[in-house]
């Protein structure tokens, strides 16, 4: 982060710190104001560049924030300071979709201080791909922090040209002891069906990014060893559900985003089957022809654009308790699913926002913070409406 990024970022919290809240107007979108979209009472608290990931430290609640260019902020919402990582952030293949990706806390991450980061790493002769690393996050300062010893633990195999589809989603499994990451297909299309690459996967492993012992095609060995489901396009979506359910949501092509049940050694279908079809007009044969295939839980045409999603807890919005809440790219807007039938999930209300939404989280006491997408991307506080 360069030091005018952070000193914009300073005088910002303070004008924020002496704003009033009060006589806020419905859609009143002004940095560092209030407004209202039913249900919910929206706050800004501040703006970062092309922001990509949220992730919420435990114990201190405060909020990590990567920008696509290769920063990390970080904002406490004890006091409305903001801070930044200054050292150990990776140097990132910054275009088209890559750049600085997911960020995730260790389960055992308040003995440890361990953290992972996803990002594009360039190849050679013009090829890319994303990988995951791991390090120990160290903050002597209030408003500075540094990574030490980032190491990469995990790559897509093999790296590629183009800038697309690098997804790059981390998740846990909720026992702590697995990693699951997300491994686009990187527009390529037809490694997604072939498990001797990692590209169109998900994959999962053990915290030190070897492949977990029982995955379903372990005896094949190499890059196959990692591999938990295939057939994937663009999963910008990982998240376990309170039964321990690990669920995507993944864009598709012209048509037929999808939220997938994850299952152990399933193939999702890409690109022999689509709810969408591709970019130029030729028709992809629909899921219901090949009934061998995973069918989705949901499928979207037209497409949201999903970013990030949660399964939300019903702490603050009561009703809402296992339902997933999704921030949507396309039509900026949160979807808010019922998953109750696995087989046959169903959105229940869509809300609109103003700008396109990259990623969600839910905080301790129930609260939503969401990150919007873009150069001058705001973080937004969601409480009930009043």
């Amino acid at each position: 982060m360069t030091k005018l990024r952070l000193v914009s970022a300073l005088l910002f919290t303070a004008a924020f710190s002496m704003a009033s809240c009060s006589e806020a107007s419905n859609r009143k979108t002004e940095t560092g104001q209030s407004y209202e979209t039913e249900p919910f009472s929206i706050e800004t608290k501040g703006q970062f560049a092309e922001p990509w990931a949220l992730a919420l430290e435990p114990g201190s609640g405060r909020l990590f924030i990567t920008e696509r260019g290769g920063n990390i902020q970080f904002f406490d919402p004890s006091n409305n300071r903001l801070g930044s990582v200054e050292q150990g952030v990776p140097e990132v293949d910054y275009g088209g979709q890559g750049g600085l990706g997911d960020f995730a806390f260790a389960p055992d991450y308040e003995q440890t201080g361990l953290i992972y980061l996803s990002w594009a790493e360039a190849g050679d002769r013009d090829t890319r791909g994303a990988v995951v690393g791991r390090g120990k996050l160290v903050c002597e300062q209030p408003d500075s922090c540094a990574i030490d010893k980032l190491t990469v633990i995990w790559r897509q195999t093999p790296k590629v040209t183009g800038r697309g589809h690098y997804s790059h989603r981390i998740a846990f499994s909720p026992d702590g002891r697995y990693l699951f990451i997300s491994s686009g297909e990187r527009q390529k299309q037809e490694p997604a069906q072939d498990i001797s690459n990692n590209l169109g996967t998900i994959v999962r492993l053990l915290p030190d990014g070897s492949p977990a012992p029982d995955n379903p095609f372990a005896d094949k060995g190499g890059v196959s060893a990692q591999i938990w489901s295939y057939g994937h396009r663009n999963v910008l979506g990982l998240q376990f559900d309170s039964a321990g359910q690990l669920w995507d949501l993944e864009h598709g092509p012209a048509g037929g985003d999808e939220l997938n049940l994850v299952q152990k050694g399933k193939n999702y279908g890409w690109p022999l089957v689509s709810g969408g079809d591709h970019y130029d007009g030729k028709p992809i044969p629909d899921p219901s022809t090949r009934p061998d295939l995973q069918k989705a839980a949901i499928s979207w045409t037209p497409v949201i654009a999903p970013g990030d999603f949660i399964f939300y807890s019903g702490k603050l919005w009561r009703d809402w308790e296992g339902e997933a809440l999704i921030a949507n790219l396309k039509t900026k807007s949160i979807s808010r699913i019922s998953v109750q039938d696995p087989d046959n999930a169903k959105e229940l209300a869509r809300y609109s926002f103003d700008n396109r939404l990259r990623d969600i989280i839910e905080t301790k006491d129930g609260s939503l913070w969401v990150i919007e997408d873009g150069e001058d991307g705001r973080l937004l506080h969601l409480t009930p409406a009043k």
